[in-house]
This record gives structure tokens, C-alpha cells and sequence, in this order.
């Protein structure tokens, strides 16, 4: 009598796993895609003094909050996959996923209008609501998490004698870190547009990352 495969090793089990870590490759292209068309296309917005999580205001609203919960899906679902691989690490699968539940709770609590976005608001940050403030923890708690991935990913990297994964990895914590800081302490066009760019770098190494774990490599 044939035995049964171990879960893990179950076809079945490792075509999904495939499928979701498919899904999580495109979460990042999605997310940036979507605020690039949004943010260049809705009245009144300016990459230069307001964040993407203030597109979530407004008729069209409903596309940035969608584009929270999709990506949040999709790195949720890219972690659970990963989490049943030998990577290496288990931290890494937990942090994807905090990273993805901060999405999801990004979504589902609304950033509040600010600065003349959308049309007709008052200039100036506004008054934080209490869906507001929960926005703002949730995208703490993902940030955090992406950090502390990125730079994890590049001390096991640099042991591995990677060093240009542990450096790339280094750099987007680095940079994500210093960025976010930054617009915190100093809120300027300079920081805003360099927080922006930030957010790209940080989905391109979530993207990078996936894409190595789905080859086989170790992350």
C-alpha cells in the first residue's frame, strides 16, 4: 500500500502554495500601479504634501480602499505560503504577514481628508478621527514589520556570504526607515515625495523576496 505524502509535500498542497506566492509577486505592482493612476489622475491630489492613504476619501475612495484589502490579501496569503517552506527563517513568514494585516487594517480604517484632499477640504493636517488614528497604528505596525524583515533578511543574507542580497535588503530597511522618520519629524514636499519613494522600494524588496522563495532561494 502507498503511503501518503506528508502534508507538506502533497501536490496539491504545493500548487497552491505556488498560486499564493504568484498572488503576493503581484501585491506590490498592484499597490503602486493603483496610487501612481490615482494620484495623477484625482483632482486636488499632489504627491508632493499628501500620502496615498489619503486617496481613500472621497467618490473614488472605494479603489484605494480596495487596493489595502487586495494587497493585504495577497501578502497574507504569500506568507502563509512561505511559512510552509524551509526558509531558513520562521520569523520572516510572521513578519509578511503583520505586514499584511497592516494593509488590511489600513483599508479597512480610513485615513482622514487632509490638506485640500479631496477637493473642498480645509489646507492644513486636519483633526485626527478615531478611524484616523487606527489608520495610522495599522501602518505603523506594517512598517515596522517591513523593517525589521528587510534588515533580518540582510543579517542571515550577509552570514550566507550574499552580501548583495544583504545589502540590497540593508538598504531598503535603511532607507524605508530613515524615510519614515523623516516625514514624521519633518513634514515637507522633500520628505512626502522621499516617504513616496520609500514605499515603492519597500514593495519592490516584499516582491524580490517572494521571488526568491518561490525559486527555491533562501530568503
Amino acid at each position: 500500500m502507498t503511503q501518503a505524502l506528508p502534508l507538506q509535500a502533497r501536490p496539491s498542497t504545493v500548487g497552491r502554495d505556488r498560486v499564493l506566492l504568484a498572488g503576493g509577486l503581484l501585491a506590490g505592482p498592484l499597490f503602486v500601479g493603483s496610487a501612481l493612476v490615482q494620484g495623477l489622475t484625482r483632482d486636488g491630489f499632489d504627491f508632493r504634501r499628501h500620502p496615498v492613504s489619503v486617496l481613500s476619501n472621497g467618490a473614488l475612495g472605494w479603489v484605494q480602499i480596495a487596493t489595502f484589502l487586495t494587497s493585504g490579501l495577497l501578502v497574507l496569503g504569500a506568507a502563509a505560503a512561505l511559512g510552509r517552506r524551509d526558509t531558513g527563517t520562521r520569523w520572516l513568514p510572521r513578519l509578511l504577514a503583520l505586514y499584511g494585516a497592516g494593509l488590511l487594517l489600513a483599508g479597512v480604517f480610513r485615513a482622514d481628508p487632509a490638506d485640500g484632499f479631496p477637493a473642498g477640504t480645509p489646507r492644513g493636517a486636519g483633526e485626527v478621527s478615531w478611524h484616523g488614528g487606527l489608520h495610522f497604528l495599522a501602518a505603523a505596525i506594517g512598517f515596522v514589520a517591513l523593517i525589521i524583515a528587510a534588515v533580518g533578511a540582510a543579517r542571515r543574507g550577509a552570514r550566507r556570504g550574499e552580501r548583495s542580497w544583504a545589502a540590497y535588503s540593508l538598504a531598503s530597511g535603511a532607507y524605508f526607515a530613515v524615510a519614515w522618520v523623516a516625514l514624521i519629524v519633518r513634514p515637507a514636499p522633500v520628505t512626502m515625495v522621499g516617504f513616496g519613494l520609500a514605499v515603492a522600494v519597500g514593495w519592490a524588496w516584499v516582491t524580490v523576496t517572494l521571488w526568491r522563495a518561490d525559486r527555491g532561494r533562501a530568503v
